[in-house]
């Protein structure tokens, strides 16, 4: 026999002498080719098989054929047996240790780029809109890239600047109309209007603005022609203003300051300021409003905006118009919305100017600087105008006591506004808004003012509602908004907060501002909130630079010198559209530029902002740089909209109020003498940082799945830049409430240099004043720290 077989004979399966290993199975029949059992050797092992015969011939005649076989088999190579199990085992191993890497991953915020965070997507094996698939945050990037394009950015740019269109006017509410059919020819969830009425001022139909020099008689002596009558300041005090003339640079406030300390006399002037310096027109007539000037000519110098228009420069009898009311808003409600069915008693902002302001040109700043007389300059104030020398006034050259008279004619007029919005909603929390906006008036022809931020709306809206075709589920809603009114000072934006203001409490997660985004094309800025800062590290290390190829923005920006940081943000300024959501409305925002480094794009608020000519500086590549300024945005927003823990840095303000505090201390011995003590600065600014500290670690170790906790936590983070309004100053008085961003007594910047006095100038110091300063700093900033520490018991108020 090649085999030893043991048969059980003739028992049953009930028979007590059974053995206890018999199988239950059919016996197979024992192959007949297997090797003698002398060739095995010694350290050959048994096997017992079941075996069941082929026919019942082969077994005894009494045996059935359910009688079972033990059968002493040989076993399987040793050699093959050990490689499979190593196999199995390295293949257990890897499979353990992929599966506890996405897990640990995908519940972790802070372990930088959170791309294996999921999100629900469509299963497409079903035709519904189903939560069958998950898609990863790098899968989404790749889809937003995809579907971005720069075809149609360039083509709207054109549409929207073929004409001027102002508030109001048959060209803007054309444009409004097209955009809304836009939004709805997409598949979006919601479209709709919201509608304001709002008074804005216009150029008057019947009377110019006018400029004449007259006599110590008062006789017009010439008039100076100032241009187009569409070149004008909004919210300009009207009427005449009459007085002798000087120069002051800029018109920021050092400027006032280095003329204070000369002790020049400014009060009843009017002066003569140019365009630039780092403020806006409204900032330069409220200087000098404050100095006792009675009216303001503001003008491009040369040395600021290039001038020669056979390149690209600004043509020499351009002036560039600009509204002059030191807020956002309707003024004549302010902190109030402009619906037309809300009645208010009539009131108008602190920061409409009283006295006269008009924008000239150039040649126009020309005749009038050419015959002024005076003291020289200071140092620095040279312009490059034509034949000027650079004096301050208050004489002219042209004959004693001749004096400047300027006559501002514009009117008020109530306007329909129409904010224009279209919706994605969230899957999992829809009640969380992020915000894109952009500019779609203009009195210009617009291209860079409305026309940019317009095209690079649409082309967001259509590339998400695209991706939500595709699969994608945003976690939170998309808002994507075309603003009316916001050459007037984000009037749109603003009364639209103003209206929604509670209910966008603990809602608006973040707003992005489109407007002026592309002026040029070398440099990058954000003028952004420090909450988002670590987003735009964290984007411009992705996107590639529409200039230099093969170059991130980040590596270009490095490559230049110095912290990519200091190069890129910035801090927001009153003009810009993201300035009032985060002033006034405590929501963190923010507004991105590419610039250009040596020109600047000088058609901005002038009749000549045109494609053609946009499209000529950027040397053909307005599409490109539109679609990497989109894709820079849209990579923040699918962040945003995605991911569990909402990725806002929330510790970004314990470094300003560090900064402070080392500020206080250097002016402790001033402050002793005094008896005012810093110390409940100190303890407000510890506590932000713990609490900050504290709920990243918590939300670090924090399964982020609960959608409980993650709502908790979300709703901490969202209450910082809200908490930073300051609760102790009024809305209506004070509209930018912001104590870090913000305009006003209440705010740091105030305290700042209210705190510098104690050593340039310590008989302006008002203890009285400081005081309360401090208090209402102290308690805003101890608020934030309370909001942010969550429940009450988790607060320490110990002693």
């Amino acid at each position: 026999m090649d085999a030893i077989q043991v048969l059980l004979k003739g028992r049953s399966p009930s028979s007590s002498d059974q053995p206890s290993f018999i199988f239950r199975q059919r016996a197979k029949k024992i192959s007949q080719n297997e090797e003698p059992e002398e060739e095995r050797g010694e350290e050959s092992q048994a096997e017992v098989t079941v075996v069941r015969p082929d026919s019942e011939d082969d077994l005894n005649p009494g045996l059935s054929t359910d009688v079972t076989a033990l059968v002493l088999q040989k076993p399987s190579d040793r050699r093959k047996a050990v490689f499979f199990l190593i196999l199995f085992s390295l293949l257990i191993f890897t499979t353990a240790f992929l599966l506890g890497y996405v897990a640990f991953r995908a519940s972790c915020h802070y372990c930088g780029e959170v791309d294996v965070e999921l999100v629900p997507a469509e299963d497409t094996g079903d035709s519904g809109a189903t939560w069958g698939g998950m898609m990863y945050l790098g899968e989404l990037k790749d889809m937003l890239r995809k579907y971005l394009k720069e075809e149609q950015i360039e083509s709207t740019v054109r549409r929207m600047s073929r004409s001027t269109h102002p508030p109001g006017s048959t060209e803007g509410n054309t444009l409004a109309s097209e955009i809304l059919q836009k939004f709805r020819q997409m598949p979006m969830d919601h479209t709709w209007t919201d509608s304001h009425y709002a008074t804005l001022q216009f150029p008057s139909r019947t009377q110019r603005n006018s400029l004449w020099i007259i006599d110590a008689n008062e006789e017009v002596l010439e008039e100076i022609p100032l241009g187009s009558p569409l070149d004008y300041c909004a919210y300009s005090g009207t009427g005449t203003a009459t007085g002798r003339l000087v120069y002051l640079n800029y018109g920021r406030q050092e400027d006032f300051d280095r003329l204070h300390a000369l002790d020049f006399r400014l009060g009843g002037a009017v002066a003569v300021v140019r365009v630039g310096g780092g403020v806006s027109f409204a900032e330069k007539v409220w200087h000098a409003q404050r100095a006792g000037i009675v009216g303001v000519l503001i003008y491009p110098d040369p040395a600021d905006i290039p001038q020669d228009p056979r390149r690209m420069g600004l043509h020499g009898s351009a002036a560039i118009s600009e509204h002059v009311h030191l807020g956002s808003g309707d003024p004549f409600t302010p902190g109030f919305p402009s619906f037309n069915h809300t009645q208010f008693p009539p009131t108008q902002s602190s920061g409409l100017p009283l006295i006269l302001a008009q924008p000239i040109s150039a040649y126009v700043a020309s005749q009038l600087l050419s015959q002024l007389t005076g003291p020289e300059c200071p140092r620095g104030w040279q312009g490059r105008l034509p034949y000027v020398r650079c004096a301050l006034g208050p004489e002219l050259s042209s004959g004693s006591g001749r004096r400047v008279r300027m006559g501002v004619y514009n009117t008020m007029k109530p306007v329909l506004l129409n904010n224009i919005f279209a919706s994605i909603e969230g899957k999992i929390e829809p009640d969380q808004y992020i915000i894109m906006g952009a500019q779609r008036d203009s009195w210009g022809p617009g291209a860079v003012k409305a026309g940019v931020g317009t095209a690079i709306l649409l082309e967001l809206a259509r590339t998400f509602s695209t991706m939500v075709d595709n699969g994608f589920y945003p976690r939170r809603s998309l808002l994507f908004v075309s603003w009316d009114a916001g050459d007037f000072g984000s009037v749109g934006a603003t009364e639209w907060l103003e209206g929604y203001l509670t209910m966008l409490h603990l809602k608006a997660v973040a707003y992005f501002s489109l407007d002026m985004a592309i002026l040029g094309d070398d440099n990058l800025h954000a003028y952004t909130s420090p909450l988002l800062a670590d987003l735009i590290e964290t984007v411009i290390k992705q996107v590639e630079h529409p200039k230099h190829s093969g170059q991130t923005i980040y590596a270009h920006t490095e490559s230049l010198g110095g912290n990519w940081k200091t190069q890129i943000v910035k801090p927001m300024f009153l003009n810009s559209g993201a300035y009032s959501f985060t002033a006034f409305g405590g929501v963190p925002a923010m507004e991105l530029r590419f610039t250009k480094e040596s020109r600047p794009y000088p058609f901005v608020n002038t009749q000549f902002d045109t494609a053609d000519r946009l499209q000529e500086m950027l040397q053909g590549r307005l599409g490109a740089l539109g679609r990497s300024l989109g894709e820079l945005v849209g990579l923040m927003v699918l962040r945003l909209a995605h991911d569990h823990i909402l990725p806002l840095d929330i510790t970004c303000y314990s470094s300003t109020a560090l900064h402070f505090s080392s500020q206080l201390n250097k002016y402790s011995s001033e402050l002793k003498v005094r008896g005012i003590s810093p110390q409940w600065v100190f303890s407000a600014r510890g506590d932000y940082n713990r609490a900050a500290e504290s709920l990243r670690e918590a939300i670090m170790n924090s399964d982020i799945r609960d959608e409980r906790v993650t709502r908790l936590y979300n709703t901490r983070i969202m209450r910082v830049e809200y908490y930073f309004l300051s609760q102790y100053v009024s809305a209506v008085e004070t509209p930018f409430r912001h104590v870090l961003h913000g305009r006003g007594d209440h705010t740091l910047a105030a305290l700042t240099e209210h705190l510098a006095l104690l050593r340039s100038d310590p008989r302006l110091f008002d203890e009285a004043r400081f005081r309360r300063q401090l208090a209402l700093l102290t308690w805003t900033l101890q608020g934030a720290a309370n909001a942010l520490s969550g429940d009450v018991w988790n607060i320490d108020n110990s002693f």
